[in-house]
């Protein structure tokens, strides 16, 4: 196989992996994939301004501010004061937001635990291994690089 029907496997198996999403719909407690998302970069990475959302996911403040403020209203982002490092305001999670983001993990861990349970452990390992490396290299080609910690 050439390397252009590699690559469209590749990309026909990304399409499905965003079709299921690995996130559970319609169970309580559910949160919609962009807050998730919002909540989860938060979370790695301290407390945000809309302007470091927006470079991080690559999208406009317009649709930020719609995605921030139902967080908002939902009780899971707070805004917080300005510092003296940044005069703008930022988002931070809220202990509501915090727990939703948990729980949400929780679930997310839980189903790719069933997906995955007759892989051996080196192939689950590997998997893992191969998706780091596919996103980093997306992170290399956008500038947008998500934080990692010594865990991840």
């Amino acid at each position: 196989m050439n390397r252009a029907g590699r690559s469209e496997k590749i990309a026909f198996e990304q399409v499905l992996l965003h079709r299921y999403a690995l996130s559970p719909v319609n169970r309580p407690g559910h949160l919609d994939r962009s807050i998730f998302i919002i909540l989860s970069r938060i979370h790695d990475q301290g407390p945000m301004t809309i302007g470091e959302l927006s470079a991080a996911f690559g999208l406009d403040v317009s649709t930020l501010n719609r995605q921030t403020a139902s967080a908002l209203r939902q009780g899971l982002l707070e805004r917080l004061p300005a510092t003296n490092e940044c005069i703008a305001r930022r988002f931070g999670l809220t202990p509501a937001g915090q727990s939703a983001l948990d729980s949400q993990h929780e679930i997310v861990v839980a189903v790719l635990d069933q997906v995955m349970s007759t892989w051996s452990d080196h192939d689950v390992t590997e998997f893992g291994c191969y998706l780091e490396r596919f996103n980093l290299e997306l992170e290399k080609r956008t500038g947008r690089h998500w934080p990692r910690h010594p865990q991840n």
